[in-house]
């Protein structure tokens, strides 16, 4: 995989860098703004690197409309409410973000949000956001990524749903309106997604076709897909995040929750720990193994001027004696001196021809 980097406030985003890992508030705020604090403090406590919220309100994501159209159909988990309904429970009041960004800052950590219209861009420049989120929906609504594109700031983008020549499409619109940076992100938008319909090796290509960081937002239950996504090059991950899944909400059944957040973590780290660089220098452990390699012992007791047969002369462990490479060379040579069971045989011990 291409090693890209991209600057993110204070944090360098790439392979060389440590991943990038995004917990997402969505709606699991609850229209509760002490709730909303206390779910960003909880994301501290289990590792994130980084809030990221949603910019908008129902008014200006979709009509006040109930034609069949605006009702959720389809076997998700919202079937049978109109999408205003949806967005006006799920939406973050604009007024709370500058002060979750505050609380998200003196913690240490990155804010920022998908917005989701032009207004909402222009809003979040007044917070001077680090980045903007381009959601796995908006990819095919050029204007709006004409409109982020304008700030110059970095770019995270979803692919979820996306065919590949939407893809090409919004990043030749990014990339021929001078945008910043670009980290794209696989992504499967299924709430939760199945793990088989992952197709994490798309990463892979869409390293080498876009020429970009890539990473994973990721929906599946649990933690082995982000992890895996990770070994395979990974550098930015992206999770749902709520205190309980417990919790009344749209989007808190398929959230991870802190402790499940805090493992993911700790998992990520110790898989960059094991990816390491390229190297076939032995470690220091690996070189005190060496050790207990198989060398050429004294299998029975020899007489000086007897022959080493494959009876009398075996390649075992441990790693005293010569080399096992020389062990068709010698069979068949002479004993210079009277050999004992078990004695690591060395180059003295050959007669001479």
């Amino acid at each position: 995989m291409i090693d890209k980097s991209i600057q993110i406030g204070a944090r360098r985003i790439g392979q060389a860098s440590p991943c990038y890992i995004i917990a997402e508030l969505s709606a699991n705020h609850g229209n509760d703004f002490d709730l909303a604090a206390q779910t960003i403090q909880a994301m501290k406590e289990a590792g994130a690197d980084a809030v990221k919220v949603q910019t908008y309100t129902a008014e200006t994501i979709t009509l006040n409309c109930d034609r069949d159209p605006f009702v959720v159909h389809g076997g998700t988990l919202w079937d049978g409410r109109t999408l205003y309904e949806l967005y006006k429970e799920a939406s973050l009041p604009w007024e709370w973000q500058p002060k979750l960004q505050k609380i998200a800052q003196d913690l240490g950590m990155d804010f920022f949000s998908s917005p989701f219209d032009s207004t909402a861009v222009d809003f979040l420049e007044t917070l001077n956001v680090p980045i903007h989120k381009v959601a796995s929906f908006e990819l095919v609504d050029i204007p709006l990524l004409l409109k982020i594109a304008s700030t110059r700031k970095p770019i995270i983008m979803s692919i979820g749903m996306a065919a590949l020549e939407e893809v090409e499409e919004a990043m030749t619109t990014l990339r021929e309106a001078n945008s910043g940076p670009i980290v794209m992100l696989k992504c499967t938008s299924a709430y939760p997604a199945d793990p088989a319909e992952m197709n994490l090796r798309t990463m892979l290509d869409m390293a080498q076709r876009f020429d970009v960081p890539v990473g994973l937002s990721d929906h599946t239950m649990g933690y082995t897909v982000p992890v895996a996504a990770v070994a395979l090059g990974a550098c930015v991950i992206e999770k749902h995040f709520v205190l309980s899944r417990s919790q009344p909400g749209p989007d808190s059944s398929f959230s991870m929750e802190p402790q499940e957040f805090r493992e993911m973590v700790a998992a990520i780290r110790i898989v960059e720990q094991a990816l390491g660089k390229v190297s076939y220098e032995p470690s220091p452990k690996d070189l005190k193994m060496r050790a207990f390699r198989r060398s050429l012992f004294i299998a029975a007791d020899i007489l000086a001027g007897e022959t080493f047969t494959e009876k009398n002369l075996r390649c075992v462990r441990p790693a005293n004696g010569l080399h096992s490479r020389h062990l068709h060379e010698l069979i068949g040579k002479k004993a210079a001196t009277n050999l004992k069971f078990g004695t690591p045989l060395q180059w003295e011990h050959v007669a001479q021809d």
